[in-house]
């Protein structure tokens, strides 16, 4: 490919929509245009990143036993009434109607799809295990698209689908995943860590995030430097924190005008906020109300919270709602609450002893409240926060937290949705059962955006080379000199000839503008043509990683520069 061919429309300014490195340098670089919130065009460097990104992909998925299939992106809601998601979904689901006023949806995902196939073809364990993938668009109608291809409404995924006879199956198809998936990205240059993780709407059992460590990342991790614990912090598990023993004295209700915020309470009672119990009230899909309570010092962690009580979906509860079961807004606590109020406490709340929470009742509030003699019937389980310092729940030591973007998930789905739509097949005795699930998944777009969130610089982007639109950059300096041009035609030929992606900028423009493109758009290496070149026959490697530059002969070159790039 030569440069005066390329369509790559490369700006100088910072596009004043973009607010994450990776979609200021693809819009820089002339990789993507936008075309609507959420959505967005790949230009021909992008699309060639995208392409060794599913190749890198198939490559692992093909080796692990996957077989590649495409199936429909428009999907008959029967298929999702039947396993209960077309109500539970939420906004999210792109929702259409066909000319008879059938309804369908713009595939967010393809668990439904996927099982109804299998379900129609698998009647035997003799056909398991199977696996089966796909590499193909998806829809979300996402309430606030965001950070270029991090959050879209329209992205690419690889979606694949295990399906075992029993559990120890299911779980060596998961294992067979997550060794593929530490392969794919190993082999895209990242570095990354797998973290446990919530299952989330998708429901099932065990799951693991594949997070590309990154400052820009939206995903909070937790880890361990003792041991190889990592979660995601909406995962990571806590043990409760047992409070320093002592006589629990007579509830006490006391008058604190005023202070709706844990920090003004223990402001106005001169207490330590590791005393006070933080309330917060959540209403279910349903519009059930469920009250939420951990140390006040301590942020509730909604995932647990949401997987505590079973529900689908959790919204602050408003003020009326609060009020019907007997709180009162910034003076709650479980003490005289209606019965039957789903009321969920941390477990480090239940170790506390002579603690202030809310007396229900506006300007008060209830001093030397000991939970575990006067928060009557809860649901008791870790749904705090985790916060750096934190130990581990593995080896106790103290956690430290990062910022990641997770690029993949996989997870142990068991029987959810081969029970809701009836995919059964015959074991070895002849009795029907359900099929075990898995499922697999890589934003392919989203890698390629970690992979710049991870590596750039102030000129631009710094592929690794696996990943690299083009692997080299052919310059000449001055391509209106015909002896440059022709020795970096002669350059560009050796190269292809030799199976090195390359490119060769030939523009007629000036040199300091043809560097600074190749740094923007951060080919992994440079092999400058100028004066010396001809005149002396020096050529010069420039790493885009390091700077490093090395001056080598027409004889040498080529040798040189497989060197360079089997260390990128």
């Amino acid at each position: 490919m030569r440069t005066s061919q390329l369509y790559a429309p490369t700006l100088r300014e910072v596009p004043a929509e973009a607010e994450v490195i990776s979609h200021k340098l693809m819009l820089r670089a002339g990789m993507i245009r936008k075309a609507a919130g959420g959505l967005y065009t790949y230009l021909p460097l992008a699309w060639r990143t995208i392409k060794k990104i599913e190749q890198i992909i198939r490559e692992e998925m093909d080796s692990a036993g996957g077989q590649e299939i495409a199936m429909p992106i428009v999907q008959p809601s029967e298929l999702w009434k039947e396993t209960g998601r077309w109500e539970v979904y939420g906004d999210e689901m792109f929702r259409v109607n066909d000319r008879h006023g059938r309804e369908f949806c713009l595939g967010p995902t393809h668990e439904e799809m996927v099982t109804s196939i299998v379900r129609d073809e698998v009647r035997s364990y003799k056909q398991l295990p199977l696996m089966l993938y796909q590499i193909q668009n998806k829809y979300r109608d996402e309430i606030r698209p965001r950070f270029g291809l991090m959050r879209g409404r329209e992205f690419i995924m690889k979606d694949l689908y295990s399906f075992d006879k029993d559990e120890e199956g299911m779980r060596v198809s998961y294992k067979k995943m997550y060794d593929a998936y530490t392969n794919i990205f190993t082999r895209c240059g990242l570095t990354f860590r797998p973290v446990e993780a919530d299952n989330g709407a998708i429901g099932g059992g065990g799951s693991h995030e594949f997070t590309v460590l990154a400052d820009a990342g939206e995903s909070s991790i937790a880890y361990c430097e003792k041991c190889d614990y990592a979660a995601s912090d909406e995962k990571a598990e806590l043990k409760a924190i047992h409070a320093v023993q002592e006589e629990a004295l007579p509830l006490e209700k006391v008058a604190t005008p005023g202070t709706k915020t844990i920090a003004l309470l223990a402001d106005y009672l001169k207490i330590p906020v590791e005393k006070t119990i933080k309330a917060v009230a959540y209403q279910t899909e349903t519009d059930e109300v469920v009250l939420a309570f951990v140390r006040g010092d301590h942020e509730v962690n909604e995932v647990k919270v949401l997987n505590s009580v079973g529900a689908i979906a959790l919204r602050m509860a408003d003020e009326a709602a609060i009020r019907a079961v007997g709180g009162e807004p910034g003076f709650m606590s479980p003490v005289g609450i209606k019965k039957g109020t789903k009321i969920v406490a941390d477990a480090t709340v239940m170790e506390m002893v002579n603690a202030v929470a809310g007396a229900n009742e506006a300007d008060a509030h209830y001093k030397n409240v000991t939970p575990k003699r006067d928060f009557g019937e809860v649901i008791v389980t870790d749904i705090r926060l985790v916060q750096e310092g934190d130990p581990c729940p593995r080896c106790g030591a103290p956690l430290k937290m990062t910022r990641g973007i997770e690029a993949g998930q996989v997870f142990m789905l068991g029987t959810k949705y081969s029970e809701a739509l009836h995919a059964t097949f015959l074991d070895e005795s002849g009795k029907e059962k359900p099929l075990v699930m898995g499922c697999y998944g890589i934003g392919v777009g989203r890698t390629m955006a970690a992979a710049i969130e991870q590596n750039n610089d102030k000129d631009g982007i710094i592929w690794p080379r696996a990943i690299a639109p083009f692997e080299v950059v052919v310059v000449p300096v001055n391509a209106k000199v015909p002896e440059q041009l022709e020795l970096a035609e002669k350059i560009y030929g050796e190269l292809k000839a030799a199976g090195v992606d390359v490119l060769l900028d030939d523009r007629k423009e000036r040199a300091g503008v043809k560097f600074k493109d190749c740094d923007l758009i951060g080919y992994p290496l440079r092999i400058t043509v100028g004066p010396k070149a001809v005149e002396e026959g020096t050529i010069e490697l420039r790493v885009r990683k390091t700077g490093e530059t090395f001056n080598e002969t027409k004889e040498t070159y080529l040798a040189k520069a497989r060197e360079i790039l089997k260390t990128l």
